[in-house]
C-alpha cells in the first residue's frame, strides 16, 4: 500500500483542489479572496476579518462587528508523459503512457470568518477555511499506477483568534487551530511483477501451483494473471496555534510578522486489499492473496503539518495607491520519510521516501482606489516547491515551483457592505520524476511494490474567487 500521502491528504476538509492550490506542497493557499487578488502579500493590510488567517493581529485594526465569506474555484489543467515506468523486476510497467484528465474539471473551497471588537484595545474573531488539499484520478491502467490510481485528500481548520493593542503602534494577536484531515488513497498491486519473477524461485512457484490445485483451482489461470488494487483511508483531529504581531512605522506604513504551528497527526484508518479480480479463478485469487501475505487490516501513519513564518509590510502611498509584500518561509522539512504501519498483521511498514526540503514564497501586490466604490488589486507570487528533485516526486503530488499572477477588485455596495473578486493564473515548471519504491514484494520485512515511475507533469491551474463583506 502506499498511504504516503494519507499524511496531509487526511488534512481536513469541505472541499479540496487538485493538487495545491497556490501554495507549495499539500497547502491549498487561498483562505482570504482579497489576499488572493494581490497574490497574498496582503497580510499586513488587514483589510477584513480573514486577518485571523494572514496575521491574528490585524484584527486590531478592524471595527464593530466584521463578516467575510468566500469561496474560491479552482480549475485545473495537467498532463503527465510516461518516459519508462519499471516494475521491480525491471521490465516495463505496460498500461497507459498518456494521463490528461486526472484532475478534476473544477473544484471548490469556502472560507468564513467572522470578528468583533470588545474595546480599543481587545479583538476577536473566529474563522473556517481549507488548509490543505488534493484530489487526482488516474487510469486504472496507466504505467504508475502502482505508485498511485487515486488521492482524495480534504481538509478544514476552525481557527478561534484575539488580538490585542496595546499601543498605536504596537498590536498583538493569538489563535488555537483545530484541524481536521480525511483521505483515501489507492494503488494498484503488481500481481503480475510477482508471479513473473517466480521464475527465479522454482520451490515457491512449485509451492504456489501445489495450493493452488489443492483448492481445485487451475494453474492455468496465472498466464493472463491482472493486477490487484489497494485502498487506505483515514482520518484525525489536530491542534496548532497561530501568532501575530504588527508594527505601525506611521499612519500609512506598517509591518507584520505572523507564525502558524506544525500540527501533528495520527491518522487511523484502514487498509483493504482486492485480489478479486486479478483471475476469473476466486481459488487462484484467494491463494494469491493469501501469498502475497495482504490481509485487510488497520491502518496509522504519524505525521507533522509544516510550520510557516511569514513578514510582511503595507504602505498607503497616496490616496489611490498601495503597495505590499510577503516573505513566508515554510518548513516542510519536518516531512520527511512517512512509515505507514500495517497494526497487527506482522508485515513490515511502507516507507514512503520523501526528505523534501524547507521553502520560501515571495509575492507582492498593490491596491489602487478607482473611484469610493471600487478598489483594484493585483499581485505577483513564486514559490518554490518542498520537493527536492525528481526522485523524490511521487504520482500523489506532482509539485514544482510555479509562478503566480492574480487580479482582483473590491466593490461597495453600500456603507455596510461589498464584494471581492479575485483572478489567479499559476504556472508550474515543468515536474519530472523518477521515484523508486525501495521495497521488493517478494520479500519480507517491508511492503510496496518496488516501482520505478519515470515521466513527466506539465501542469496550469486558474483559480476564481468570489467573497462578501459585511461590517455591522
Amino acid at each position: 500500500m502506499n498511504p504516503k500521502y494519507l499524511t496531509l491528504i487526511i488534512a481536513a476538509a469541505l472541499s479540496a483542489a487538485s493538487m495545491s492550490a497556490n501554495a507549495s506542497g499539500y497547502r491549498f493557499g487561498s483562505q482570504s479572496v482579497a489576499g488572493q487578488g494581490t497574490a497574498d502579500a496582503n497580510g499586513a493590510e488587514a483589510a477584513d476579518a480573514s486577518t485571523i488567517f494572514a496575521n491574528p493581529a490585524g484584527l486590531t485594526r478592524l471595527d464593530g462587528v466584521q463578516f467575510s465569506g468566500g469561496i474560491t474555484a479552482v480549475v485545473p489543467h495537467s498532463t503527465y508523459q510516461d518516459a519508462g515506468s519499471k516494475r521491480f523486476t525491471g521490465t516495463s510497467t505496460g498500461g497507459l503512457t498518456m494521463q490528461d484528465s486526472y484532475a478534476p474539471e473544477v473544484v471548490a473551497a469556502p472560507s468564513l470568518y467572522f470578528s468583533k471588537k470588545l474595546d480599543d484595545s481587545w479583538t476577536v474573531g473566529i474563522g473556517t477555511f481549507v488548509p490543505y488539499g488534493a484530489k487526482l484520478s488516474y487510469d486504472n491502467n496507466w504505467s504508475g499506477r502502482y505508485a498511485l490510481t487515486d488521492i482524495d485528500l480534504k481538509s478544514v481548520a476552525i481557527n478561534p483568534s484575539v488580538g490585542f493593542k496595546l499601543d498605536e503602534r504596537h498590536s498583538f494577536g493569538f489563535g488555537i487551530t483545530a484541524e481536521f484531515m480525511k483521505a483515501k488513497l489507492g494503488q494498484g498491486v503488481d500481481v503480475p511483477g510477482s508471479v513473473q519473477a517466480l521464475a527465479a524461485f522454482p520451490e515457491r512457484r512449485a509451492d504456489l501451483i501445489k495450493h493452488i490445485m489443492a483448492g481445485g483451482g487451475n494453474p492455468a489461470e496465472l498466464a493472463n494473471i491482472k493486477d490487484g488494487h489497494a485502498t487506505m483511508d483515514g482520518k484525525d483531529f489536530g491542534f496548532g496555534f497561530n501568532i501575530g504581531y504588527l508594527f505601525n512605522l506611521n499612519k500609512d506604513t506598517r509591518f507584520g510578522l505572523a507564525y502558524r504551528s506544525s500540527i501533528r497527526h495520527e491518522l487511523k484508518g484502514g487498509a483493504i486489499w482486492d485480489f478479486s479480480k486479478v483471475t476469473g479463478d476466486q481459488v487462484v485469487n484467494k491463494v494469491i492473496q493469501a501469498s502475497s501475505r495482504k490481509t485487510n487490516s488497520p491502518a496509522l501513519v504519524e505525521v507533522k503539518t509544516p510550520d510557516t513564518l511569514s513578514a510582511n509590510v503595507f504602505s498607503q502611498i497616496d490616496d489611490k495607491l498601495a503597495l505590499m509584500g510577503d516573505v513566508t518561509w515554510s518548513r516542510h522539512s519536518r516531512l520527511s520519510n512517512l512509515n505507514i504501519q500495517f497494526v497487527g498483521t506482522g508485515e513490515g511498514d511502507e516507507v514512503i521516501r520523501q526528505n523534501w526540503k524547507n521553502t520560501l514564497r515571495a509575492s507582492v501586490g498593490m491596491n489602487y482606489k478607482l473611484n469610493d466604490a471600487v478598489l483594484l488589486r493585483a499581485g505577483l507570487a513564486l514559490d518554490e516547491s518542498p520537493v527536492p528533485n525528481g526522485s523524490y516526486r511521487h504520482a500523489a503530488l506532482p509539485d514544482s515551483d510555479r509562478t503566480q499572477v492574480s487580479f482582483g477588485a473590491n466593490w461597495k455596495l453600500n456603507a455596510h457592505s461589498s464584494v471581492d473578486l479575485a483572478y489567479s493564473y499559476l504556472k508550474f515548471d515543468d515536474a519530472s520524476s523518477t521515484y523508486k519504491n525501495n521495497c521488493n514484494p517478494l520479500i519480507t520485512g517491508c511492503t510496496g511494490n518496488g516501482e520505478t515511475t519515470v515521466g513527466t507533469w506539465r501542469t496550469h491551474m486558474q483559480l476564481i474567487g468570489l467573497s462578501y463583506n459585511y461590517k455591522f
